[in-house]
């Protein structure tokens, strides 16, 4: 099997373009990156698909071509693209919702980014725990986390208790 130069470059092409535009900011550029992306593959798989052939039906012969052609490839493509298309509406619908609510479409850092980008790496605290909470008001390891069980589950909660959060 031989796989022409100009199929294989325009991979190459659609592939780094998608690459570059997913590493954006911008939810746009993302999805235009992802469609690049996954354009990119899916003629990455038309081309190592093989020669083209017959219809795959059986029984269904053609003059030009002897053999039937491999109908793997055709579903992957298009099981692809179903999938492309579900993510771009959901990539569409975030988008929307970003410049309904903040009137622009890049994704900024928020306060708990910040916050574990400050922490030392010899921390004791920044090693994982899942017993650990942060504090809400300000950011930093708390030992409320210890404190879940079964009785947090079967006492009621009364209003001015020092344990509600």
């Amino acid at each position: 099997m031989i796989i022409d130069f100009a199929g294989l470059a325009a991979v190459g092409v659609l592939v780094a373009c998608g690459v570059y535009l997913l590493l954006d900011r911008a939810i746009t550029r993302m999805l235009m990156g992802l469609m690049l992306l996954g354009n990119g593959v899916n003629l990455l798989i038309l081309l190592t698909a093989g020669d083209p052939g017959a219809p795959p039906i059986l029984g269904r012969g053609s003059l030009v071509h002897d053999r039937a052609a491999d109908p793997l490839p055709q579903a992957l493509i298009l099981t692809a693209i179903v999938i492309m298309m579900g993510m771009s509406a959901f990539i569409l619908a975030l988008a929307y919702r970003q410049h309904r609510y903040r009137v622009g479409d890049r994704i900024q850092d928020d306060r708990a980014d910040r916050e574990l980008a400050r922490r030392r790496a010899d921390d004791p605290t920044a090693a994982p725990d899942h017993d650990k909470s942060a504090d809400p008001a300000t950011g930093r390891p708390t030992d409320a986390g210890d404190r879940f069980g079964p009785e947090s589950f079967e006492a009621p909660v009364r209003e001015g208790d020092p344990d509600e959060p």
